[in-house]
């Protein structure tokens, strides 16, 4: 007997080349969204992105949107927001171009950059950086974890670490690394004992006070060509030591940010995000007493 299975409606996006499969939360109501999104996300076997992003009607902002990586750990993206803002609008979520999307770290303001009806791009208010070792979180004594050094594969490297909706640790560093040094380093920082919940991990060269080039290592994911919230930290951090200044253009392989932040307050990170394409996918029933797509977990 074949097992039941039903067309998935879903749609590809990406923002600076971090790509993402979105689904409506009414389509999953009842499956294992963790389960899903290793099954969607898996570039040989499935449709294929670096995350999946769930979307629905909120109950405190007329969207909601949820995201998990392709290991199945449920996180917060800065890249994931602005594609959800754009398929709200265009979607008919919301009829303003300024809005508010209901995530795991509370409401996040977005506004849509319109030219003649036409989105060219997409700002989005982030929380403010945490820095305190507890909120980030880093098993490290101090205030901050800044200019940390740490062995790593026979290396000393020199850690930045905050927190700006979910964990990044930052290398500056004269050059990129080459593949070598980057896949050999990144996932042991990754996975260092340091960072109980992971990090993410960036390399990150300051070329002038207002510009950075990245090339980055997402936590759950491995490379991506963008990271919004580690383009976040790493402007935020060059600005703490004195490199940057208002506004900082992060450069990463996928494309640019633009990061604008000011000490105790919000950070807003602009740039642009697209719809790839849309299909259906023939996903098999796995029905679970898992929660609600648009309920979020404690934090």
């Amino acid at each position: 007997m074949s097992e039941p299975r039903h067309k998935l409606p879903f749609w590809k996006v990406e923002a600076v080349g971090n790509d993402f499969v979105l689904v409506e939360a009414s389509a999953v109501q009842g499956e294992n969204l963790s389960r899903l999104a290793q099954r969607l996300c898996h570039r040989p076997l499935g449709i294929g992105s670096d995350g999946l992003l769930v979307v629905g009607s909120g109950t405190q902002a007329p969207v909601v949107m949820r995201m998990f990586n392709p290991d199945g750990t449920e996180d917060f993206c800065g890249n994931g927001l602005r594609c959800v803002a754009r398929f709200a609008y265009e979607q008919g979520y919301v009829d303003t171009s300024e809005f508010a999307i209901e995530t795991s770290r509370g409401l996040i303001p977005v506004r849509l950059i319109l030219h003649e009806g036409n989105i060219e791009a997409i700002a989005t208010q982030l929380p403010p950086p945490r820095f305190h070792p507890r909120e980030i979180p880093a098993l490290v004594e101090g205030e901050v974890v800044q200019d940390y050094p740490l062995m790593i594969a026979g290396q000393v490297v020199r850690l930045w670490s905050v927190n700006t909706g979910t964990t990044h640790s930052v290398i500056f560093t004269d050059r990129l690394p080459d593949d070598e040094t980057f896949y050999q380093l990144s996932p042991r920082l990754e996975t260092h004992p340091l960072f109980p919940e992971r990090t993410s991990v960036l390399w990150a060269v300051i070329e002038s006070p207002h510009r950075a080039r990245v090339r980055i290592w997402e936590r759950g994911v491995g490379e991506t060509q963008g990271c919004g919230t580690g383009a976040a930290a790493v402007a935020v951090l060059s600005q703490v030591a004195g490199w940057g200044q208002n506004p900082i253009e992060v450069r990463s392989s996928g494309g640019i940010l633009t990061v604008e932040w000011e000490p105790d307050a919000p950070i807003t990170l602009t740039g642009p995000a697209q719809t790839l394409f849309e299909g259906h996918y023939w996903l098999i029933h796995t029905a679970t007493n898992t929660p609600s797509p648009i309920s979020h977990p404690h934090h």
